[in-house]
């Protein structure tokens, strides 16, 4: 099915891309947030067992994917600014649900600390309490290779690390894709990262400790940047969360093999809708192939 586009003005400062998933047999709405440096295609994978069940939102933010067209790009944006654009999006939508990917879980986590009224429930993935050694290095590593533009070496660093875990097939269309990006992104991202370098991350702990609607973190097993044992620090400051470790997954989880995908689907739809999930089918063998193409090939347009 089609999403319904549009551009969606914020505070008459952002025009942000948007996509409606409609169903009509749903009566739940999830967004998704992404993670930095991707688009709506990222979330191709998840979409294929969330708009059987919901209504699905995704959206690019200002500085990439369709959203760039329509913005200037002469500052870079904060994580706030990222979270007060999801909140209008919450409410323009009506959405009950959200589900971040990595670091769209920072934007997500100062958004539901504002206790957005029509919020039920939020899915986490791979994203952690604090910044460890790994992840930190990373970030050192490809700071930078961001100032310099240095687009071949960025898409290595990425698929070297955060993406090791990848196919072949994808880590080929997430070197096109890290390779064509504009000169601002990089800018974008730079500034991202050392935001992130420079900032305490207690500062998600003290917005998990503000946020009223049950929570739901998702890690992979061999994630070593944003760590299951990491994520689960949250315990001691969220007031509603549950935990779920994909064995045998990586950063990206989902996008990973089609054992990843199906265990990453029965996590979210246990979560989301635990009376549907134990009802749901399995994926059949010869499918999965199909949805990690055009997750490649959605993530290269």
């Amino acid at each position: 099915m089609r999403p319904e586009t549009a551009i969606v003005e914020i505070h008459r400062k952002y025009k942000i891309h948007t996509e409606h998933y409609r169903n009509p047999a749903a009566n739940k709405t999830i967004i998704l947030v992404n993670g930095s440096l991707a688009t709506t295609a990222f979330f191709a994978p998840t979409l294929r067992y969330l708009q059987p069940r919901f209504n699905v939102v995704l959206y690019d933010q200002p500085y990439a994917g369709q959203s760039k067209a329509h913005n200037r790009h002469d500052r870079p944006i904060r994580k706030e600014d990222e979270a007060e654009i999801l909140l209008e999006l919450i409410e323009h939508f009506r959405a009950n649900h959200v589900l971040s990917f990595s670091w769209g879980g920072a934007a997500t986590l100062l958004a539901l600390a504002q206790r957005p009224r029509r919020i039920e429930k939020a899915v986490i993935n791979s994203f952690a309490a604090r910044l460890n050694q790994p992840m930190r290095d990373y970030l050192e590593r490809g700071l930078d290779l961001l100032l310099a533009r240095d687009r071949f070496n960025v898409g290595r660093l990425i698929n070297g690390t955060i993406g090791k875990h990848l196919p072949s097939l994808l880590k080929r269309f997430n070197q096109r894709h890290i390779s064509s990006l504009a000169e601002h992104e990089y800018l974008q991202m730079h500034f991202h990262v050392r935001e992130v370098l420079t900032r305490d991350t207690q500062c998600y702990l003290a917005c998990a400790e503000a946020i009223e609607v049950p929570l739901l973190f998702v890690n992979g097993e061999r994630d070593e940047y944003t760590t299951a044992a990491d994520a689960r620090l949250f315990a001691a400051h969220a007031r509603q969360c549950q935990f779920r470790t994909i064995g045998n997954a990586g950063h990206f989880l989902d996008m990973e093999h089609k054992a990843a995908w199906r265990d990453t689907r029965q996590a979210l739809l246990g979560f989301l809708q635990p009376a549907m999930a134990t009802s749901a089918p399995l994926l059949d063998g010869h499918r999965y192939p199909l949805v990690e193409r055009r997750a490649a090939q959605r993530i290269a347009s």
